[in-house]
C-alpha cells in the first residue's frame, strides 16, 4: 500500500512540474494569455482530466509558475552568494547575477520581466532575499538607508527595466550592465564610488555569459 501511494505521489508530482514547465514556456513567450487548459495540457503532454487535479484555473497555473521561476533564481543566488561575509558584497554579486540571466536564461528574464514586480510582496523568490541582504547591510553600517522596503523597490525596479532593455536592445545587452547596475545600487545606498565600483567589478562565482 505504501509502496502504490509513493508511486501515485511521484506520477502526481511530475504531472505537476510538467504542467508548471508549460506554463513556464508559454509565459515566457507570448502564448500564456490566449492559452486554454486544451493547449497547456496539451504542450505537458498530459490528460486534460490530470489539470484539475492539481489547478483550479490556468490563472492559479500561471502563478505558480511564476512562483517556481522567482524561487528557483532565488535558490540560485543563495547558493552562488553562500561563501560571502559582507551583506553589501553579497547584495552586489546578487544583483549582478540576477542581471546575468538576461544573457544565460532569456525566456527566464522575459518571465521576470512581464510577472516580476507582482510578487514585490511574496514570502517566497527574490524579493525577500533582496529585503533580506538589504536590511543586513544596513544594520552592519554598510548601507544608509531608513526604509528597506523602498530600496527593494527601487533595486526591483532598475533589475527589471534592465532585464527587458537587454532582451530588447542588443546594443544594451552588449555592455557590462550587470556591474554597471550594482555600482548605481550601491552607491545610491550610501557606499562611497571607489568602493562600489571595486565590489561591483568582483570575479564572479562563474562565467557570465
Amino acid at each position: 500500500m505504501g509502496a502504490t501511494g509513493s508511486r501515485l505521489d511521484r506520477r502526481k508530482a511530475r504531472t505537476r512540474r510538467k504542467l508548471i514547465d508549460a506554463a513556464r514556456a508559454m509565459l515566457a513567450g507570448t502564448t500564456a494569455p490566449q492559452a486554454s487548459i486544451q493547449d497547456i495540457t496539451d504542450a505537458a503532454d498530459v490528460g486534460f482530466g490530470s489539470f484539475y487535479n492539481h489547478f483550479t484555473s490556468k490563472d492559479e497555473l500561471f502563478e505558480a509558475a511564476v512562483a517556481d521561476v522567482l524561487e528557483e533564481t532565488g535558490r540560485l543566488l543563495d547558493e552562488l552568494s553562500s561563501d560571502l561575509d559582507d551583506p553589501a558584497a553579497m547584495f552586489a554579486q546578487s544583483v549582478r547575477l540576477a542581471t546575468g540571466i538576461g544573457w544565460t536564461q532569456p525566456e527566464i528574464a522575459r518571465v521576470l520581466v512581464r510577472h516580476g514586480m507582482s510578487y514585490l510582496e511574496s514570502e517566497r523568490g527574490l524579493a525577500p532575499r533582496a529585503l533580506r541582504d538589504i536590511v543586513a547591510a544596513a544594520e552592519a553600517g554598510r548601507f544608509r538607508v531608513e526604509n528597506p522596503k523602498l530600496a527593494l523597490a527601487a533595486t526591483a525596479g532598475s533589475l527589471l527595466t534592465t532585464l527587458h532593455l537587454m532582451l530588447v536592445d542588443p546594443d544594451f545587452a552588449a555592455q557590462p550592465v550587470d556591474e554597471q547596475l550594482a555600482e548605481q545600487l550601491l552607491r545610491m545606498f550610501g557606499l562611497p564610488a571607489d568602493e562600489a565600483r571595486e565590489l561591483a567589478t568582483m570575479p564572479l562565482p562563474h562565467a557570465r555569459r
